[in-house]
């Protein structure tokens, strides 16, 4: 092959002309371009970097609420039972004040009875002694034996009757 010194010039030429016009009209334009791109990739990961930052920041925010929450839940759920407690102590105090208070009235009523029905059979048994002791005045008994007989048989009658 042969090389001539001036097509060696002549592509030389070419080469340095067709660099100056690319380097005007295609490299200008497009290393702006890819320069706009590059900073558009670098922005988005910036922003894609705050939000994930964000996201993280909001994903604590959220369990602390949560943790809050279920500690709250948990302080009612301890004074109810607290409150629950305190209630069914008081309702077992008035329970017992209360039964002690109808045993008490239940005794008082019984004692009444009691006592009414003793008035009742004093007064029988008195008015059964009189009658016996008057019984006893009209017959004249000359034994103990007929005379215990005779109380013994008004007794029956007396007891018969009530």
């Amino acid at each position: 092959m042969h090389f001539s010194i001036t097509s060696l010039v002549l592509a030389l030429i070419a080469f340095l002309i067709l660099y100056f016009l690319l380097n005007k009209y295609a490299f200008g334009p497009l290393f702006s371009v890819m320069e706009k791109r590059r900073e558009l990739v670098l922005q988005q990961m910036s922003e894609a970097s705050q939000t994930r930052e964000q996201a993280v920041a909001y994903v604590e925010e959220q369990k602390q609420a949560l943790q809050e929450a279920r500690k709250e839940a948990y302080d009612i759920i301890e004074q109810s039972r607290q409150t629950s407690s305190k209630q069914t102590e008081q309702l077992l105090e008035q329970a017992k004040v209360e039964a002690a208070r109808i045993k008490d009235e239940a005794v008082r009523d019984i004692q009444n009875e009691k006592n009414k029905a003793v008035e009742a059979l004093r007064s029988e048994l008195g008015s059964a002694s009189v009658k016996i002791a008057s019984k006893l005045l009209e017959k004249e008994v000359s034994s103990d034996a007929a005379q215990e007989e005779l109380v013994d048989k008004y007794l029956k009658e007396v007891g018969g009757r009530s």
